[in-house]
């Protein structure tokens, strides 16, 4: 299976999600992403696993999951079929 997104170097740092996807950091305000991140303790946002298709995280201390196409605003489009006739 073909990985979604690379991954890496995730931290919490002041009220900022820092993420390394497809090797570009990006910063997202807690706040803004998730209400149940923002009132994490640092264990519960610091106990996480990254999907290994790397399409998503998830924090199973907080039974809280994001999409990284969603923190990148990736939408997708279905793909059109052929209509028989």
């Amino acid at each position: 299976m073909k990985n979604q997104h690379d991954v890496r170097e995730l931290r919490f740092e002041g009220g900022n999600l820092c993420v390394t996807v497809d090797g570009r950091e990006r910063k997202y305000p807690i706040g803004d992403i998730s209400s149940s991140l923002e009132r994490a303790t640092d264990r519960e946002r610091n106990t996480y696993e990254i999907s290994p298709s790397g399409y998503g995280i998830h924090w199973p201390l907080l039974d809280e999951d994001l999409s990284i196409d969603a923190l990148l605003s990736v939408t997708h489009q279905p793909q059109a079929t052929e209509r028989r006739t």
